[in-house]
């Protein structure tokens, strides 16, 4: 259980990472449709729909390196008082009746949605620019495999947690700003009571 963890941990990881690159192509690509408009005056007819569909798909693909972090919206306020064993039983049941049966949907839905665009080559009826869109609904369905691999990897997580008393941590690769402040303060305030003891 242990090494598929870390196998669905590291290819969530991979996957958020490498798809966070749209970020940058966005705002290259926001940018310079700002430029074009307010400056030339000359509006390019993609750029709304390659700003969604980048958006979309950086949203759809991250979900899983979200799932793998834990950094999905929960109930923490009740959540995080509960010991370990707890959260992980209410955890497992809430993943076998509502996570698997939804993610499992998508999967099934976005393949329906997926075959049919590309049957017909479908582009986006929002521009006159036809941008072709078939592509960005079959994200649905990598995005959906993505969250099914790391789903297990939570409930082999939750099973570990019922047996041993605790969770097992996800390998650290990123710190969001705000907790590495709060930890460097607390190492400052710590140095300063060592040396003023």
């Amino acid at each position: 259980m242990l090494g598929y963890i870390r196998f669905a941990d590291r290819l969530s990881a991979w996957f958020g990472k490498a798809f966070g690159w749209l970020i940058m192509l966005m705002t290259f690509g926001v940018s310079y449709e700002v430029l074009v408009r307010y400056v030339f005056n000359k509006p390019t007819p993609w750029s709304l729909d390659v700003s969604f569909i980048m958006y979309g798909t950086l949203f759809m693909m991250g979900g899983a390196y979200t799932l793998s972090r834990g950094g999905h919206v929960r109930g923490d306020f009740i959540y995080r008082t509960w010991a370990p064993r707890r959260q992980a039983l209410v955890d497992l049941v809430l993943y076998i009746l509502f996570f698997f049966p939804g993610i499992l949907a998508l999967t099934l839905t976005g393949w329906k949605y997926s075959s049919r665009s590309w049957g017909y080559a479908e582009v986006s009826i929002n521009s006159p620019a036809g941008i072709p869109i078939y592509q960005f609904k079959s994200v649905m369905v990598a995005a959906g495999i993505l969250l099914l691999i790391q789903g297990l990897a939570q409930v082999f997580r939750c099973i570990l947690c019922l047996r041993d008393g605790y969770w097992i941590e996800a390998e650290e690769d990123v710190e969001e700003t705000e907790a590495l402040l709060i930890k460097q303060r607390a190492e400052a305030e710590r140095a300063e009571r060592s040396t003023g003891a």
